[in-house]
């Protein structure tokens, strides 16, 4: 493989590991930015969307757990990407509406270590419960062959590059629409601007006889439907775990948060990307390097812009 080839080879990767990122990073930023709430519990729900996925693609065999236990030999529907397209965002909302109604909200006005301690306390509970009932096995990738009647599966020849994974390309694509979705449903329609002022002064818009709590948890659903959408799309390339939302998921998602800036869509975007191409090269080319490389860069982004690439600088009077 020639350097260009190499080269363009690691942007491809880096576009679909920085997909990943970004939706795990938009999800985490718009929860943090709106409500000033740390939430370690993001990986769960990336965990909870791998799973939900996983099942909704495919039957699996249990080796052990509970639902073994019980005589429950296979779980699962078999229904397919489509399907799991739609569910497994549905889950993942409808988890995080009860998150932020039953854990996030008592803890608004704590201090951010209370925040960081119930939601991380919460992402082992469910990491805990998915080892006892479905049990600690590792389960492969699943990905479709085909997709409303196209073929999906296999390599494709791209100019420059060669032959790289059809499917790969088809993630990159799915994942930026859904983010360019979420960036204008944010941007351009009024519940984003309600959110937005809630942000500012959540009193006034009280005032206003706009019920900001309702605002609050529907944006709580919505980062925790990108997050679970994000653990369906890594499901269809890597192996599903119960450590997967720790160690796949939530590092990633605040290292967005750093380098794009707290609260930015944007800057999750371009953090996510940046960081999944760095690591794709490392990984490609020096791969015990690659998480090193990539706590490196937020190290020298903390240096330089404290405040992440698009996020604002407070100024106090």
């Amino acid at each position: 493989m020639s350097a260009v080839q190499e080269l363009f080879s690691i942007l491809l990767n880096g576009l679909q590991l920085g997909a990943i990122f970004a939706l795990l990073g938009i999800g985490l930023t718009i929860i943090l930015g709106t409500m000033n709430f740390l939430n370690l519990a993001h990986g769960a729900l990336y965990l909870i969307g791998a799973y939900a996925g996983m099942l909704t693609m495919r039957v699996v065999t249990l080796r052990t757990g509970i639902l073994q236990d019980y005589g429950f030999t296979e779980l699962g529907l078999g229904w397919g990407f489509l399907a799991a397209l739609v569910i497994v965002p549905t889950i993942g909302f409808i988890v995080g509406v009860l998150m932020e109604r039953y854990v996030a909200k008592p803890f608004y006005k704590r201090p951010h270590t209370d925040q960081l301690l119930v939601t991380f306390g919460l992402a082992l509970v469910v990491e805990e419960l998915v080892k006892q009932v479905i049990g600690g096995n590792t389960f492969q990738s699943t990905s479709p062959d085909t997709l409303f009647g196209l073929q999906v599966s296999g390599p494709i020849q791209l100019p420059i590059v060669g032959a790289f994974p059809r499917w790969r390309l088809i993630i990159i694509l799915i994942a930026f629409i859904v983010i360019g979705l979420t960036w204008l449903f944010m941007e351009k329609t009024d519940w984003g601007m309600i959110v937005k002022a809630g942000t500012l002064d959540s009193e006034m818009v009280s005032l206003l006889g706009i019920r900001i709590g309702r605002s609050y948890a529907l944006v709580f659903g919505l980062g925790a439907a990108l997050a679970a959408f994000a653990g369906l799309i890594g499901a269809t390339f890597e192996t599903v775990r119960p450590q997967i939302g720790t160690q796949r998921a939530l590092v990633p998602a605040f290292l967005v948060l750093v380098v794009g800036g707290a609260g930015s869509i944007r800057g999750a975007i371009v953090g996510g990307v940046i960081l999944g191409t760095v690591l794709a090269g490392f990984q490609q080319t020096f791969s015990q390097w690659g998480q090193i490389a990539m706590y490196a860069l937020v190290a020298l982004v903390l240096v330089v812009r404290p405040q992440g690439v698009f996020g604002s600088v407070e100024v106090e009077e």
